[in-house]
């Protein structure tokens, strides 16, 4: 602990998180989550302040939760920061990868600040990103078409193997 789950926007990373959580009857953070109860909606923040503050937010979230005996999901750009990369060294990684057409029905709809051209922007910030994510996963899980409960399953199977 903590078991960390990571991975592109929309992969499934508060929806299985929570399930492992509850199987492994530890709490669950969701440092986006935790963000939006302290400073407001992700959206506002981006708009109001940039995101340059909002990833320093993110930073003091993720480097909080890293500190307790929990499941966490971390925010898909999380993992870009330097310094949260190092602190994931000492964690049980889970990224959790999507097919871009999976997601196109996930993120429909969704006022995500980073996602206003839609999949195409989704896209063009996975293949950003996935190079990180692979680097730092323990494990990784392909949540595009098996269903949740069988992925955090296998997720809690894995965890109890390194315990």
């Amino acid at each position: 602990m903590p078991l960390v789950f990571i991975g592109p926007m929309a992969a499934g990373k508060t929806r299985i998180g929570k399930r492992v959580a509850k199987a492994l009857d530890v709490p669950f953070i969701d440092t986006d989550h935790r963000i939006v109860a302290e400073h407001g909606p992700i959206k506002d923040i981006f708009e109001q302040h940039g995101e340059e503050h909002f990833r320093a937010l993110e930073r003091l979230a993720v480097a909080r939760a890293l500190t307790e005996q929990a499941v966490v999901s971390l925010g898909g750009g999380a993992v870009l920061d330097a310094q949260t990369q190092a602190d994931l060294a000492g964690c049980s990684v889970v990224y959790l990868s999507v097919s871009a057409r999976a997601v196109g029905t996930r993120i429909g709809g969704a006022t995500r600040p980073l996602l206003t051209g839609g999949i195409a922007d989704w896209k063009r910030i996975y293949a950003h990103r996935r190079p990180v994510y692979e680097a730092l996963a323990g494990i990784r899980f392909d949540t595009s078409h098996r269903p949740l409960d069988a992925i955090a399953d296998d997720v809690v199977k894995w965890t109890k193997k390194r315990s």
